[in-house]
């Protein structure tokens, strides 16, 4: 491929490198110049333009990123439609998503023009969130390359979602005087929620003495009943020999592995009867925040069982205190919070692709005399924010236009075609030192001022230490506040994927507040517009 300026009389069958405007319409970035094309662009007063010129052998974007993406293996994964040299791949499971980093390593050594981005390996993934995208840099990219890239992935899987196999489940926990009852309630709780997101279900717990007999009398009750076994000593593991190992050992079982180089996590028990799994929890485990425990029981319930190899191996990364999806909301409760400051962070930067042709914009369409996008600036104007920023892109001259005259930041996205994560970086960026983001979807006009300052009462009262979210009739929705702790995880997010699964998996507390079906109702078709006492405009 050859780059660069042609004279627009050669530039048949030549590539747009940059899009092009013209007095009726536009030539996109990638658009294949015809001959009236060129006619266009005489007209229009363009006397060259920036272009590929393909050589023998070469492959437009799409049409290379599409042959990679056609050698991976489908099972559990959904693909997008091939657009600008990108195919986003989403998993289709709730599952484990594991990755192999030499050979994802050496498909991008292939050629630079060729990219592959995914997920860390072992992540949990819920069905619909992105795990991976491929994509092809320049317009252009030698078909030799892309073959090697698809023949690495044909020989071998760069990744997977395994899908989770929901277990029933049995707790043990040990008594002692120094542990409260209180604490065992909220770890079994803990462990209801962790077991949720594969559809496991604990069945029973049984609290019986600190001691190996009374503990190995339960696992041997348990493997006539339950697909795993997990074990919550009132005492920390101490000794490969302590109350769980010798437990599990006394039940007939094996000790596959006792620790783990994963911190919180490190007093972790693995072990098996039969073919039951039994997990001697490590005491961080009683806490929903992110820990080892969370690695090794993810693995069992997506029918993996870890070697003492793979469990040794997960030293580098192993450290939790401190990375940005695992918040600590202790360090932030001594920071000495008064005022909570939230900032909202409007996305208008979408282009509002479920239009259809009509080439309407769904955000300049009136409710009442007024855009859509102003309306949501209003509301949230109407409520008692620091500031808000409306993150413009696709049409952001008219967009912004419509928000003329209101105290609102127009913060503009360059890589709104890459989707919303883009946005959300955008915005958090734009929000400086506020204590948290309330994110709000520009196309939701039901949404009122007296909604958005409920969920910020609720953010206030705690302190800015949790997440707060609207629900309608307890189904997640939106607008949503996330505390300043998200924002270093937000940042690394890539794709169309808004923040879900960092709500999911940070470990800080989410509070719901309901407001109604208003939590739910987003504008994306003209059908939906027109039905909500909208008019098309733009």
């Amino acid at each position: 491929m050859k780059f660069g300026p042609v004279p627009v009389t050669d530039a048949q069958s030549t590539v747009l490198a940059h899009a092009v405007k013209l007095s009726v319409g536009r030539l996109p970035k990638g658009h294949v110049v015809s001959a009236s094309d060129i006619a266009a662009l005489q007209a229009g007063g363009f006397a060259e333009v920036i272009v590929a010129r393909l050589e023998p052998g070469d492959l437009l974007e799409d049409e290379a990123a599409s042959r990679i993406a056609a050698v991976i293996d489908r099972d559990h994964l959904t693909f997008s439609p091939a657009a600008t040299g990108r195919i986003n791949i989403h998993s289709a499971v709730d599952g484990l998503f594991v990755a192999s980093r030499s050979l994802v390593d050496r498909l991008n050594r292939v050629d630079p023009a060729i990219t592959l981005a995914c997920l860390a390996d072992h992540v949990p993934v819920r069905s619909g969130d992105m795990v991976a995208t491929i994509k092809i840099i320049p317009l252009a990219v030698a078909g030799r390359h892309v073959e090697e890239a698809a023949a690495l992935l044909r020989a071998e899987h760069a990744f997977s979602v395994k899908p989770f196999a929901a277990r029933r489940v049995g707790l043990i926990a040990t008594l002692l005087p120094s542990l409260k009852l209180s604490v065992m309630d909220k770890t079994r709780q803990n462990l209801e929620a962790r077991l949720r997101l594969s559809s496991s279900v604990l069945v029973e717990e049984q609290r019986v003495p600190h001691t190996a007999e009374a503990v190995a009398a339960e696992i041997s009750r348990g493997t006539q009943r339950f697909e795993m076994i997990i074990v919550f000593g009132a005492s920390a593991v101490a000794d490969a020999d302590d109350v769980i190992p010798a437990a599990i050992r006394l039940a007939g079982g094996i000790v596959d592995h006792v620790g783990m180089p994963v911190d919180p996590g490190n007093l972790l028990v693995l072990g098996r009867v039969g073919g039951i799994p039994v997990i001697g929890a490590p005491g961080c485990a009683r806490s929903p925040k992110e820990n080892g425990f969370d690695w090794v029981l993810n693995r069992i319930l997506a029918s993996e069982w870890p070697t003492v190899d793979d469990i040794t191996g997960l030293g580098v990364g192993g450290l939790l205190m401190e990375i940005p999806t695992r918040p600590l909301p202790r360090a932030l409760a001594g920071s000495g919070l008064k005022d909570v400051s939230v900032t909202v962070v409007l996305l208008a930067a979408g282009r509002a692709s479920r239009m259809g042709e009509s080439g309407k914009h769904k955000l300049l369409a009136e409710f009442e005399g007024v855009p859509l996008v102003r309306r949501s600036a209003q509301t949230a104007l109407g409520a008692s924010v620091q500031r808000v920023f409306a993150v413009t892109g696709h049409r952001q001259m008219e967009i912004r236009a419509a928000l003329a005259g209101l105290d609102v930041v127009a913060v503009e996205n360059a890589d709104y075609a890459t989707g919303m994560a883009s946005s959300l970086i955008a915005g958090v960026n734009a929000a400086g030192d506020a204590d948290g983001v309330l994110v709000m979807l520009a196309d939701m006009p039901w949404v009122s001022a007296e909604d958005l300052a409920a969920l910020i009462s609720a953010f206030k009262a705690e302190k800015g230490l949790t997440i707060v979210r609207a629900v309608s009739a307890g189904k997640r929705g939106n607008p949503v506040i996330l505390p300043r702790s998200t924002f270093e995880a937000i940042r690394q997010l890539q794709g169309d994927v808004g923040a879900r699964q960092i709500i999911e998996t940070c470990g800080l507390p989410v509070v719901d507040v309901d407001i109604g079906p208003a939590a739910h109702l987003d504008l994306d078709t003209p059908e939906a517009i027109i039905a909500a006492g909208g008019i098309l405009k733009g």
